[in-house]
């Protein structure tokens, strides 16, 4: 694709990713008080895995060995942070597991550093330091570190390692197998925290139409997406681009849901855009000078 610029086409992506994710918040909240987390998810990444592997059967069969346990090392990543996450959820508030989760954006650059030998400069930290602002500006009412909290932490630095397998180990060749293998994986590893109180569905049309559209878009799709684009970008500019997530979501929850527009989603939202602006308008060797991949 000759003339394409393929990093800025990437962070689109990323971005169309992060409204796609958003757009479930609202939709999540009110499926799950009538379905178990564990189930809902199980479930989710079940269909999104069938649909997957139904487009394009040979994509996991042309894998290679290593691809393969790669695959499966991210799969297993994602899905014990989703559970993580989802636990940690029901031991605090939304709001705060909104702000907690989006610390991968601070996990990332630093696990980068040290696992990769990533060498971060002044202005992705400057990048850093506004997305966590916004953040916390567009989540926090209060912070205590309970259980809740300390889970949710967890799942943000399992979220940052994923970031940094995809972008250690993607590429334009493998992006679809590796989606596919990686979202089995997922599903196998939500069934697992199913299968302690059994497992149920939907019980009405409407809360299929919400799994099936949160399974397709916001996990299949999202998943080839963030994918492909993580193979042309460093993992703290994805990362960056990623915690546009609850900006979104807010968007959602005031024009779909029943949440109001407030300061407090202007002014948080402004600085984590702002943080998007900076790693765009940045010079850009201070980002491209992290190491993307790591030998195949």
């Amino acid at each position: 694709m000759s003339g394409v610029n393929h990093p800025r086409l990437a962070v689109l992506a990323l971005l169309s990713v992060a409204a796609a994710w958003g757009s479930t918040f609202f939709l999540t909240k009110d499926l799950l008080t009538r379905m178990d987390v564990a189930d809902y998810l199980a479930l989710r990444f079940l269909i999104a895995s069938v649909a997957l592997v139904l487009v394009h059967p040979p994509a996991i069969a042309r894998l290679s060995r290593l691809d393969r346990g790669r695959a499966v090392a991210l799969g297993i990543t994602y899905g014990i942070a989703q559970l993580l996450q989802t636990e940690g959820l029901r031991h605090t508030s939304a709001s705060v597991s909104g702000f907690v989760t989006g610390m991968y954006v601070v996990f990332t650059p630093l696990l980068g550093a040290v696992i990769l030998r990533h060498k971060i400069g002044r202005w992705a930290w400057v990048a850093v330091i506004l997305a966590t602002t916004g953040l916390g500006v567009l989540s926090l009412r209060g912070l205590s570190l309970g259980h809740g909290e300390l889970l949710t932490l967890a799942s943000a630095g399992l979220y940052a390692l994923h970031i940094i397998g995809l972008g250690a180990w993607s590429t334009s060749r493998n992006a679809f197998g590796l989606s596919s293998l990686q979202m089995i994986v997922i599903t196998c590893v939500c069934a697992i925290g199913a299968l302690p109180g059994g497992f149920s569905v939907p019980s009405t049309g409407g809360d299929w139409v919400s799994v099936i559209y949160m399974a397709l878009v916001a996990g299949a799709l999202a998943l080839i997406v963030q994918t492909w684009a993580q193979a042309h970008l460093t993992p703290t500019r994805a990362a960056i681009a990623m915690t546009m997530e609850p900006v979104f979501a807010s968007s959602f929850a005031v024009l779909f849901g029943s949440d109001s527009l407030t300061w407090r989603m202007l002014v948080g939202g402004a600085l984590v855009v702002s943080a998007m602006y900076l790693v765009e308008l940045a010079p850009r060797r201070k980002f491209e000078a992290e190491v993307q991949h790591l030998a195949q």
